[in-house]
């Protein structure tokens, strides 16, 4: 019965290890598109940084037209000004100075604005690139050492299926069917009787199972029917005995009276 036991507690052990190393494979395509869409967000952030630094420069390029073209309007204002008759003619054409030139102060301030907009607008953009050296190394990485970390989970998976391959025909088949439900039902088909309890639902144990479990018999819990076993390995160490007090010991000695005194 220990071997039967010691096969079953093996045979679990794989299943865990094989179930931990599965569910790792299959977190890893999430790691890698976490890194990819870490690089995609920095590479857009780069595109938007340097298309507003375009717009800019458009919008520059316009405002220098339009700047040139109010402030020939103002020459040629001032021009007319030498050949105009009536006060009424000249007072509609300093008017019409003023609003020219003060459109090509407005345009110039819009300018300087937009140069101020673009020195900071450059300081994101060379950050996002930064960045996005930064995330693209970051994948490569990533890729490098998922790869090598896939050809390590193949190799220790490969290990454990011809180890599992050896323990199932050690087992006796009807035993063997009920650890296999109970493994795809709850987990785990097998579960070490710890402190009279269970250790897969940690519910107590009747005193005549537990007497049972001890001797080597494998029994079935009564609150989750998994398997159950108990290892003695894991059995509290005995209590080393104490000595047993000398009657007197102790106590001081009396000290001896003198005659006379």
């Amino acid at each position: 019965m220990q071997a039967l036991i010691e096969n079953l507690v093996k045979l679990q052990a794989v299943e865990l290890e094989r179930i931990h190393l599965a569910q790792e494979t299959r977190a890893m395509p999430a790691e890698l598109v976490q890194a990819e869409a870490a690089l995609k967000a920095a590479e857009r952030q780069a595109a938007e940084a340097s298309d507003a630094l375009s717009r800019e420069e458009s919008l520059r390029t316009r405002l220098d037209r339009e700047i040139a073209e109010h402030r020939k309007k103002c020459v040629r204002f001032r021009t007319q000004l030498d050949s105009v008759k009536t006060p009424e003619q000249a007072a509609a054409i300093v008017h019409e100075i003023a609003f020219e030139s003060s459109e090509a102060d407005r345009l110039e301030n819009e300018e300087f604005a937009s140069l101020e907009r673009t020195e900071a607008q450059e300081g994101v953009l060379a950050g996002a690139r930064g960045q996005v050296e930064i995330m693209s190394a970051a994948l490569e990485k990533t890729r490098a050492r998922l790869s090598l970390r896939k050809q390590e989970l193949t190799a220790q998976l490969a290990a454990l299926n011809v180890e599992r391959e050896v323990l199932r025909p050690l087992i006796e088949p009807e035993l063997l069917t009920r650890f296999d439900r109970l493994s795809a039902s709850r987990g785990t088909g097998l579960a070490r009787v710890d402190n009279q309890q269970c250790t897969g639902c940690r519910m107590g144990v009747r005193p005549q199972m537990w007497n049972q479990l001890r001797e080597g018999e494998l029994l079935t819990c009564d609150s989750c029917s998994r398997i159950l076993y108990w290892d003695p390995a894991m059995a509290p160490a005995p209590k080393v005995p104490q000595p047993e007090p000398v009657p007197g010991a102790g106590r001081a000695p009396r000290k001896s009276q003198t005659a006379g005194a």
